[in-house]
């Protein structure tokens, strides 16, 4: 954890479109993987799922953002994000380098599509997740309605190295020990972690995963259908291009806010 205290530098000024707010908390998980926290304007509503912009003001006057899923639920107090770091990236050369106290952008208009409310009724919830693409589950993962609507809800986490499960304590230890969330979640929630270039107890992409029915035998669950299951899909654009045509090939149908379906996936990130 790299937690400190720093100076704040010269206040920002908060604009029609952004809020204005000062980091909490930073965590460096590795060497191309951080998250942080914020304070919350009070104003500031969003569903768990959605994504915010987010990001620094420029030498110009102007600000430099980019998407991210709030990663914290809907009712915390605070705002948490976790992004990757891009060594020459125009924002995350520099969002790598916040500290408590610094003075973050948070977009004013949540949206985006990883939400309950584009699914229609199911039993069971996959969570799909790569890398970041993780974000938007630590958020749905501690959102009580996920648990009223279904019966079972499966988090999945496809990274490279073993090193890059970030939050893993949280989804194998903390989640079960929660004083207000243990009991609403049960034995509902399973996480799954895979490995695409390590030895792990689990290795390979999730596609590939899906396709032989590993997954299906690891969690003893019968394999993806339309009838019974939703899905939401989160991550790199190659694996969200394939796994939507595994899910168009099984008979489900994309959902949205205005037309709830069988799945829906998150198409608005960009690495910078």
């Amino acid at each position: 954890m790299n937690d400190v205290t720093a100076a704040a530098p010269p206040a920002l000024k908060a604009s029609g479109a952004f809020y204005v707010e000062t980091v909490t908390w930073v965590q460096h998980w590795t060497e191309s993987l951080f998250s942080f926290r914020t304070t919350r304007d009070p104003g500031l509503r969003f569903s768990s799922g959605q994504f915010v912009m987010v990001g620094l003001m420029k030498e110009d006057g102007k600000p430099l953002v980019r998407a991210y899923s709030v990663a914290s639920p809907s009712w915390h107090e605070e705002l948490e994000f976790y992004s990757i770091k891009v060594p020459d990236g125009p924002l995350t050369s520099r969002l790598q380098n916040i500290k408590v106290g610094d003075q973050v952008l948070i977009g004013r208009k949540p949206t985006g599509t990883l939400v309950l409310d584009g699914l229609k009724p199911g039993k069971r919830l996959y969570m799909l997740g790569t890398g970041t693409g993780l974000a938007p589950w630590l958020s749905l993962a501690r959102e009580p309605e996920v648990y009223e609507r279904f019966d079972e809800v499966i988090v999945t986490h496809t990274v490279r190295q073993v090193k890059d499960l970030n939050y893993r304590e949280l989804f194998e230890e903390e989640l079960a020990n929660d004083e207000v969330l243990s009991e609403l979640i049960g034995d509902k929630l399973k996480y799954y972690p895979t490995v695409t270039r390590e030895d792990f107890r689990t290795k390979g992409r999730i596609t590939d995963l899906i396709e032989s029915g590993q997954i299906f035998r690891d969690l003893g669950t019968p394999p993806l259908d339309p009838a019974v299951d939703r899905v939401m899909m989160c991550g790199g654009p190659s694996v969200l291009v394939d796994l939507k045509q595994q899910l168009l090939d099984r008979g489900f149908v994309e959902g949205s806010i205005a037309n709830p379906g069988d799945f829906v996936l998150e198409k608005a990130f960009v690495e910078t």
